[in-house]
């Protein structure tokens, strides 16, 4: 393999360096300020995170709310209970390819489902909610790597006049 003859180029260029996915699901206990007799509905809102790159893995930081409606005093009475839930997840790189030549990476992160309750149960003694969550993020890190190309030493001629384009 000849480099420097106009027998192959070496081209810098951004590429997917590394790739993981993960499903995640998590309980929280949410506290009520009344005893609960049932939950009238879950929903969870307001997700945000950051991403950064560690050795082999991302860690995904983050947080969203828990609102939890339920009804109280032999259910005669209804409440909101919203809470923030914060969270810290490690996403495993699954496929790396270690010829990036920076060091200088950006991490891109897809969220493929946003958190969104599983289920909600009232805890059998005192106040206590438990709420079930799931989420899944994809991520991809992108950094500088080189491509090697063989440069053709035919005189294809693209331009001809007499050539067809359909």
């Amino acid at each position: 393999m000849k480099y420097f003859d106009g027998e192959f180029r070496e081209i810098v260029t951004k590429a997917v360096c590394g790739k993981g996915k993960e499903y995640i699901e998590s309980k929280h206990t949410v506290e009520a300020r009344n005893k609960p007799d049932s939950i009238l509905g879950c929903w969870v809102i307001n997700h945000v995170y950051k991403a950064k790159k560690k050795k082999d893995h991302v860690e995904i930081s983050g947080s969203y709310e828990v609102n939890i409606w339920y009804s109280f005093n032999d259910n005669t009475k209804t409440e909101v209970i919203t809470e923030r839930v914060h969270y810290e997840e490690d996403i495993e790189l699954k496929e790396k390819d270690d010829t990036c030549i920076s060091d200088d990476l950006e991490v891109i992160v897809k969220v493929i489902q946003q958190p969104n309750c599983l289920g909600c149960h009232i805890h059998q003694k005192g106040n206590k909610i438990e709420v079930e969550v799931e989420k899944e993020f994809l991520v991809n890190v992108i950094g500088e790597t080189k491509l090697s190309v063989k440069i053709s030493k035919d005189d294809h001629d693209f331009y001809r006049e007499d050539r067809h384009h359909d």
